[in-house]
């Protein structure tokens, strides 16, 4: 039995393994990780929505953990723009995650798969960026934009969440000029912050079920660390391609939710 629920056999265990391996590595490169981890985690017999966006978060700081770490031991993320981002990212993750349990996301659901969908035709249309780090801004406000992606996309990740990493990674591409693989490694530091943050508001409430959360970040751990090296060794190219893979998923998957929630399946 695993803590918080009866009856959970061997197969669930199972399912939620590999959807955690599978989960760390998407993260790892580009975000999106969710979208495999959060729907096995529905699957579970008896466990409520909040349990699973509690316990999903406390398998995802396991794994973003460990792809912060190796990705700052091979790539060496410049942490004067990443650290600062995380902190103001930690706060306003707590502070939409106070939202979330009060607002339904249904209400954001269509302006997010716009945004997804703006996104990927940036990307798309325009193959050379993200190849080379040619930053926009210098100094201070260089930090100021930074600081205003970590508020905007950290308030995100505590209220609804899927996509975080990827928004991360495309900010940080658009708006600072960094390559694909410089902003993959900052994004894993803030998307760490984000995790902790919403962690810190589920925690007291009592909402995490702690054997499955552990069993979820065992699995994230080795996920993570095998998608950073490989996004280390692959380079930009690569975390560009599975970009617009996971965007793709997040689009189809998002859309599928409001066209239910509209229109009754």
């Amino acid at each position: 039995m695993v803590s918080g629920l009866e009856e959970v056999t061997l197969a669930t265990i199972a399912l939620v393994l590999v959807a955690g391996l599978a989960a760390g590595w998407v993260d790892a490169v580009v975000g999106g990780g969710g979208l495999i981890q959060l729907p096995a985690l529905l699957l579970v017999p008896g466990i409520s929505p909040v349990q699973a966006l509690a316990t999903n978060k406390m398998g995802s700081v396991f794994g973003t953990t460990t792809s912060a770490v190796t990705f700052y031991r091979r790539a060496h993320p410049d942490l004067r723009t990443a650290l600062p981002m995380a902190g103001v990212a930690l706060a306003g993750s707590m502070g939409g995650a106070v939202v979330a349990a009060s607002l339904p996301s249904s209400v954001f659901k269509p302006i997010i798969v716009a945004a997804l969908v703006a996104v990927a035709i940036f990307t798309a249309t325009k193959p050379t960026v993200g190849e080379l780090t040619k930053l926009r801004h210098s100094g201070r406000r260089h930090y100021a934009t930074a600081a205003g992606i970590g508020l905007v996309i950290g308030f995100y990740d505590g209220m609804i969440g899927p996509g975080t990493g990827s928004f991360l990674i495309i900010a940080m591409v658009a708006l600072l000029g960094y390559n694909f693989l410089a902003a993959s490694a900052k994004a894993k530091i803030v998307n760490m912050a984000t995790n902790i943050g919403a962690l810190a508001f589920f925690l007291p409430h009592g909402s995490v079920l702690w054997g499955l959360g552990l069993v979820l970040g065992l699995a994230n751990m080795v996920g993570g660390y095998i998608g950073a090296r490989m996004a280390v060794t692959q380079g930009s190219r690569f975390i560009r391609v599975v970009f617009l893979m996971v965007v793709g998923a997040l689009i189809i998957k998002l859309g599928h939710d409001v066209w239910v929630e509209n229109f009754g399946g």
